[in-house]
């Protein structure tokens, strides 16, 4: 008999996992836990109470869930929201376009202060062009006979949130075009030129195509913000109802949850709907510039760079007198009686209604978040791209990654009521505290955030580790010295992307504040609500002033960071 065929099998060697990797293995069911329990968890109990059936009432879930969908005055919130979301849309994507087609393709003079400048609206709270309008086009405004000779009847309703909400998301709508248009192939051109091809034609059939999944992505980025947006129509919306209002009114003013519940359902659809096609249209993009690629530079044009430099001055006009009334009204004494400067209504707002412990509030949420969010992310990024096991597990943290970027604000933060004040629930204890609403405000911004330092891990090649691993280098020791050096200036600017939505948000955490946790941006809602509406622009040019100053204090730090940790990136002399 065969010596071979006698002999004992032994069992395959199963490799052993270095406690390197299952300390990562832990850190990633980490991040996975903070998902389920900041996002997924309150997702469902918003689920189960829209479908939960009334005390009395013979009828199923879903036909209670039906009558409620049913009901003219939420298919009339409904149908508003979406025709002002689909108006602002189409009034915002040309006019970004033109702007963002004048800093990448002219040569007018001061294209840096210009974009710039546009910015603005990103550090103040959305509220603050709700206020300005007031000052310019309200019972009192300033322009108040302008505003009537064009046939409106006044700013509050329809036109004051269509015109409010064209100056707060204009930003993000621009960022997206001019990074759209940045990416062209002057060798497309050139061929154009060479076949005579004229101007209209060469921007509809070379710039438009080029450019339309920008479009397609700025447009749905536009829409989703106008329709979830809360703050703009609560203060310049008056009895023109949408669902973001009627969510406040039902959870806030009537504690009806269960149809507080339906219309955050519905209210989430529309987002998750875009969401969804963004999602096809991204796996549907294809390269625009290879690596054959040649930078188109524009060429000076003295009559196209003239007209650029006016319609550029004019939006730019439009966005500083925005700013500009705001800062002007909160300090005048007495509007309109007395114009004269004073510091009445920045006092009576810190000092004498306690204002300025809402500021630090928000100050602490700010840097909390700040601190908090970058270090998630970057850590289950981190984890994501370069280690290694729990194959199962991560598609599904890709997935929880991304879906936050679909949730509003005012569904987030109504499924944390549900789920944080359910009895029986252990972590019931961080209900209407400072800590709730890090976690809230991290897990509603954490798509941006992880999306920025995925892109930056996935630009670093993987020898990096691989290497490690054959020297028998620990794999935190390659994280600190190598990955995280590399990419500190992505995470300054992840973590100034958290700090300014901090400050600013108010949908996500208006339903979780306390008298002792009220944040500065809650408190300019309760003060125009009060009627104190010279206190509440106070208020908001702080937020702007206080977001514009951790911004410089953060560009200070990046260059700082970029002359230690950067070097490498220099050109060889």
């Amino acid at each position: 008999m065969n010596a071979a065929a006698t002999a004992p099998r032994l069992a395959p060697m199963r490799q052993r996992v270095h406690w390197n990797e299952r300390l990562g293995h832990l850190g990633l069911l980490g991040v996975l836990l903070l998902l389920g329990v900041g996002l997924v968890a309150p997702l469902l109990l918003i689920l189960s109470k829209a479908l939960q059936v009334p005390e009395g009432v013979a009828v199923s879930a879903f036909g209670a869930f039906s009558a409620y969908l049913a009901s003219p005055a939420l298919l009339t919130s409904l149908w508003q929201s979406i025709w002002v979301a689909l108006l602002v849309t189409a009034i915002v994507l040309p006019l970004a376009f033109t702007f963002a087609y004048a800093l990448t393709r002219s040569c007018m003079p001061a294209k840096p202060l210009l974009r710039t400048v546009m910015l603005l609206p990103l550090l103040a709270p959305s509220l603050l062009s709700a206020i300005s309008l007031i000052y310019w086009f309200g019972n009192q405004g300033l322009a108040r006979d302008f505003w009537l000779g064009l046939g409106f009847d006044g700013i509050y309703g329809a036109p004051g949130i269509v015109l409010a909400e064209c100056f707060a998301v204009f930003p993000h709508v621009l960022m997206i075009l001019v990074t759209a248009l940045s990416l062209a192939d002057a060798r497309l051109y050139e061929a154009a030129d060479a076949l005579g091809t004229g101007t209209v034609r060469k921007f509809l059939t070379v710039t438009l195509p080029g450019a339309k999944y920008g479009l397609i992505s700025a447009g749905l980025v536009c829409f989703t913000l106008v329709i979830t947006d809360f703050g703009i129509p609560k203060v310049v919306g008056g009895n023109f109802n949408v669902l973001a209002t009627d969510v406040f009114k039902l959870v806030i003013g009537q504690h009806d949850f269960q149809r507080g519940a339906v219309v955050a359902l519905l209210l989430l659809a529309p987002a998750v709907f875009t969401f969804a096609i963004d999602g096809w249209v991204q796996r549907r993009q294809t390269a625009t510039l290879t690596a054959r690629a040649v930078a188109l530079v524009p060429r000076p044009s003295r009559g196209f760079d003239a007209a650029m430099t006016l319609y550029c001055l004019l939006i730019v006009g439009l966005v500083l007198a925005m700013f500009g009334m705001a800062v002007f009204a909160s300090f005048a004494t007495l509007w309109p009686y007395n114009l004269a400067p004073s510091l009445n209504h920045y006092v009576s707002g810190l000092v004498d209604a306690e204002l300025g412990e809402a500021l630090i509030n928000s100050l602490k949420l700010a840097a909390s978040t700040a601190v908090v969010g970058t270090l998630v992310v970057f850590v289950g990024a981190y984890l994501l791209e370069k280690t290694r096991g729990l194959d199962l597990l991560r598609p599904v943290v890709r997935l929880m990654a991304m879906l936050p970027m679909a949730v509003p604000g005012l569904v987030l933060g109504l499924g944390y009521i549900f789920f944080f004040n359910a009895p029986g629930n252990p972590l019931g204890g961080l209900y209407q505290t400072l800590a709730l609403m890090v976690l809230c405000t991290v897990v509603h911004f954490y798509t941006t955030g992880h999306l920025t330092v995925v892109t930056a891990l996935k630009a670093l090649d993987a020898e990096f580790e691989a290497v490690s691993a054959s020297l028998k280098v620990p794999l935190y020791k390659t994280f600190w010295r190598v990955t995280l050096p590399i990419c500190l200036p992505v995470l300054l600017d992840v973590s100034r992307y958290f700090f300014i939505n901090a400050m600013t948000t108010i949908s996500a955490v208006v339903f979780l504040y306390s008298p002792d946790t009220k944040l500065a941006s809650v408190a300019i809602l309760n003060l125009d609500e009060a009627g104190e509406t010279g206190q509440a622009a106070a208020m908001a040019v702080l937020i702007a002033a206080t977001s514009a100053v951790v911004t410089l204090l953060y560009l200070a730090a990046g260059r700082l960071v970029d002359r230690r940790t950067q070097v490498w990136r220099a050109p060889a002399r």
